[in-house]
């Protein structure tokens, strides 16, 4: 497991990533926001520990940022603060935990643990090879192309975009689209087909493929990959 901390406290960053190595989770640090953005940008992490108060970004602001790129890496927000305002603040900046100091080692591990199980679903925008879905204002394009999706077609995009590379069942789509009744069992299919006319046939390469008898996926390969 890979961890990035970024922390300005010296003495605290030395204890958390001596106890993290301790379980055998590697550690990079920052001491500040821009250097953690930095970090976040080069590297990929299964875990990110932010302090709230850090110099040159502070971490709500760096937490947003990450958000709007893309990162869908879990965050697990470390601060002094604990009053609900300052938590409900996290949690809108992107944040997926918080914890507050000071804390106990063995939590702090628990929750690195139990958040490295998942990718945060915090993150603003999904993005596969020229493919961008933009969730605040449901725009995606491919190529810098807008495509001209139906509700249903943004629904079914990021279904998979989020489960990506995985395959999705076809009842899980249906459970997307209609979380009461589904319809009958052609009408998966005939939105899968609108959803492709608009991703994949004006351009070179498919990114939405069929994986006989389990589902969909898209994925930046070919099918057998």
């Amino acid at each position: 497991m890979q961890v990035l901390l970024v922390e300005d406290d010296r003495d605290l960053a030395a204890s958390v990533a001596d106890y993290l190595a301790l379980e055998k989770i590697c550690v990079d640090h920052a001491y500040n926001g821009q250097a953690g953005l930095q970090l976040v940008t080069s590297n990929r992490y299964d875990v990110l520990l932010l302090d709230l108060m850090l110099p040159q970004i502070d971490g709500l602001r760096l937490c947003e940022k990450l958000r709007q790129q893309g990162t869908d890496t879990p965050v697990l927000m470390l601060t002094a603060r604990d009053t609900l305002s300052d938590k409900v603040a996290g949690f809108r900046a992107g944040t997926d935990d918080y914890l507050v100091k000071p804390f106990a080692m063995e939590e702090l591990i628990m929750r690195v643990r139990a958040l490295a199980k998942r990718r945060s679903s915090q993150v603003r925008k999904l993005c596969l090879a020229d493919l961008t879905l933009e969730l605040d204002n449901r725009n995606a394009s491919r190529a810098g192309t807008l495509l001209k999706l139906k509700p249903s077609g943004l629904v079914l995009l990021e279904t998979l975009l989020r489960a990506s590379p995985a395959v999705v069942s076809r009842s899980q789509l249906e459970q997307a689209l209609w979380p009461d009744e589904p319809p009958d069992s052609n009408s998966l299919k005939v939105h899968m087909y609108h959803l492709r006319q608009q991703v994949d046939k004006p351009f070179d390469k498919a990114l939405i493929h069929t994986i006989k008898g389990q589902g969909f996926a898209i994925r930046d390969e070919s099918p057998e990959q």
